[in-house]
């Protein structure tokens, strides 16, 4: 088969969100003389409702082959096999039923992604579905309509731990840290201690079960691999540079 980002076949205003494919043997392999992929653009966090997701399944049910790519390595929801004359008719049920639209692809910016951010993760040092959501919304043109000489992409991590896979996967990564030096409520740092039931062990995981008396020597300064805490006149220190 060919296979080609923009150029080949699109919808009316749009240079990328579809991927064309024709194959080279029609006669041979009729039921894959097209054979176009469909880039949903996804929600920030990856949160879809489940009303959502039927409604997107019905559609490529009516419109294509019903198959499906959670989550191509853009990103976005894929699907994958129709023909061309199903583009347009796909695109204006997309756009006007369900509200949503094409991602990127070819020489555009791809859809923006990232992880669940403050949304899920305790980890979370900054809004990243906001920052995601609002540079999806400013730069739709160049989402799509291709603008550079190759793709490009934007994601957004909010912690170190870069559950979205910004710095390997990504020509703009924006990486929460923590900018400051590390603050302590050392009275709820006593509680914790005192095994306080406003402050359960480990968020309340350990719940109901004999764990015996908490001893944050043990079982928390002790496992810190830099050695970066201690105890100092029945207060917690910590050195930050460690």
């Amino acid at each position: 088969t060919h296979w080609k980002h923009g150029g080949i076949v699109g919808v009316f205003g749009y240079g990328g969100g579809i991927v064309g494919r024709y194959s080279d043997v029609p006669k041979q392999f009729p039921g894959v003389e097209h054979f176009h992929t469909v880039r949903i653009a996804q929600p920030s966090g990856l949160y879809y409702t489940t009303e959502n997701l039927r409604g997107l399944m019905d559609l490529w049910d009516k419109y294509g082959s019903g198959v499906t790519n959670l989550h191509g390595s853009t990103g976005d929801m894929i699907f994958l096999s129709t023909r061309t004359e199903n583009l347009e008719p796909l695109f204006w049920d997309l756009t006007h039923d369900l509200k949503q639209d094409l991602g990127g692809s070819g020489s555009n910016l791809r859809t923006p992604a990232c992880c669940l951010g403050e949304s899920r993760c305790e980890w979370a040092c900054y809004d990243a579905q906001e920052a995601c959501n609002a540079l999806t919304q400013r730069y739709q043109d160049e989402i799509h309509r291709p603008a550079f000489p190759y793709k490009f992409k934007f994601k957004f991590s909010a912690c170190p731990n870069d559950c979205v896979a910004a710095i390997a996967r990504s020509d703009f990564a924006v990486i929460g840290t923590w900018k400051d030096n590390i603050r302590i409520d050392q009275a709820a740092v006593k509680k914790y201690m005192a095994g306080d039931a406003e402050y359960p062990s480990n968020g309340g995981a350990h719940k109901g079960g004999n764990w015996g008396k908490f001893d944050i020597e043990k079982e928390v300064i002790g496992l810190c691999p830099t050695q970066c805490m201690w105890m100092e006149g029945g207060e917690l220190k910590i050195d930050d540079s460690e």
